[in-house]
């Protein structure tokens, strides 16, 4: 989902031309142009964007949808030619990197439009005090448990692991008993990686980045965080170093592996004969509440297309509180906000409640200027541990100063 869309970004100064997209409704109208990542345009939008255009008069929207592949790279590779769109669905984690090179501007927010947002939203899009990206889709995670192998192992399948040392402890008697993994560990070369450690960071009252922007990584609240990853291999799947996030799904799903810390799309992706719970992520020691990794996409205004005021309101207008709530709805993601639907929503499907109270707690993926390094960088940590070849204590070191390169 989100939190794997953006595999790369390119600075490259080739321009790739965009496709041709709706007809301008007059010859005197300004074209606002907007590249849409998926396989189709977002449902609801062309209804949205009707309303917009009705009430700008003397501007058109443009909509080019382009797949999850290539549509980030290419917004990103127009800019830097000097031909940009107006605006796009970017990963928020690729603002920085995006302002840094002059390519997006800042989006002013109103005090009464950050507080709309639940805690530390407005911070996946902000730095230096300006913010840069108007948040468009949202993801928490929670822990999916399977009952029937809780209660194969003689644990009670209504009560799941609520700290750290519940889940190692679980998941080895789950293991002992069954045969069957405890838990489902991510280590492979992929983004998820960096995220899945992130989750232990969160869960902990660690941070990558404190407030005044300093890197605090090697911090004793993350040590911790790293240590208990390496211990989860133990009771982890065979070979955690091949699995991203999304491939452990298909193994909770055939019980091959008894928990799993996944986003709320999975909810719809369990078997229908599975019998499952999601409860709110394990805490660790430090803990001052519940906790979660808060990914954000956003939508990014391009610097040099003329209409840069215009793509702004568009933006603000696609994400109204009552227009992103039917797109987030449409979607299964995490609500942005607590709009007063939220609270049906829960009510319909209490599935939803785990992503929704970590969020209080959570923190934010970091942004970084180099943010493909910083990655690559978190990543190579994790898996160092988890194949034994490096010691979480040096290696959160070393990998500290590494980072402070990448800001």
């Amino acid at each position: 989902m989100i939190d794997n869309r953006l595999k790369h970004t390119c600075f490259g100064v080739a321009a790739l031309a965009m496709m041709a997209a709706a007809p301008m409704a007059s010859a005197d109208d300004k074209a606002v142009s907007m590249i849409q990542c998926g396989d189709k345009l977002a449902e609801g939008y062309d209804g949205f964007i009707a309303e917009w255009e009705e009430n700008n008069p003397g501007y058109t929207v443009e909509t080019e949808v382009v797949g999850w592949g290539q549509c980030q790279e290419k917004a990103t590779n127009m800019a830097a030619a000097g031909t940009p769109v107006a605006l796009a669905y970017m990963g928020s984690r690729t603002l920085k990197q995006l302002s840094e090179n002059g390519l997006i501007v800042p989006i002013p927010m109103s005090d009464e439009e950050k507080a709309s947002y639940y805690p530390h939203i407005v911070d996946t899009v902000s730095f230096d005090g300006e913010q840069w990206g108007v948040p468009v889709a949202f993801s928490t995670k929670a822990l999916f448990w399977n009952k029937d192998l809780f209660e194969q192992a003689g644990l009670d399948p209504e009560t799941p692991p609520k700290t750290w040392q519940e889940l190692y402890d679980m998941a080895a008697t789950i293991k002992a008993e069954t045969g069957v993994p405890g838990f489902g560990l991510t280590a492979k070369s992929f983004d998820n990686t960096m995220h899945q450690y992130l989750h232990w960071v969160y869960t902990n009252n660690g941070q990558v980045i404190d407030a005044n922007g300093n890197i605090v990584l090697d911090s004793p609240e993350n040590l911790e965080a790293l240590q208990w990853y390496k211990k989860m291999v133990d009771v982890a799947q065979e070979g955690p170093v091949a699995y991203e996030q999304d491939e452990l799904t298909p193994l909770f799903n055939d019980a091959k592996v008894a928990m799993i810390e996944q986003g709320p799309w999975v909810r719809n992706r369990v078997n229908e004969d599975l019998n499952w719970g999601v409860a709110l992520l394990p805490l660790g020691p430090q803990a001052s509440g519940p906790g979660t990794l808060l990914i954000t996409d956003s939508l990014a205004v391009f610097d040099g297309s003329g209409v840069e005021d215009q793509a702004i309101s568009l933006a603000k207008w696609l994400t109204n509180p009552e227009n992103q709530f039917y797109y987030e709805k449409t979607h299964g993601l995490t609500p942005l906000r607590p709009v007063p639907g939220v609270a049906e929503m829960v009510e319909e499907d209490p599935s939803w409640k785990p992503f929704l109270e970590g969020i209080e707690f959570g923190g934010p993926e970091p942004l970084f200027t180099d943010y493909q390094a910083f990655q690559n960088a978190m990543v190579d940590m994790v898996q160092s541990v988890v194949i034994g070849s490096k010691e979480p204590a040096d290696v959160l070191s070393s990998t500290a100063v590494e980072i402070e390169d990448y800001k």
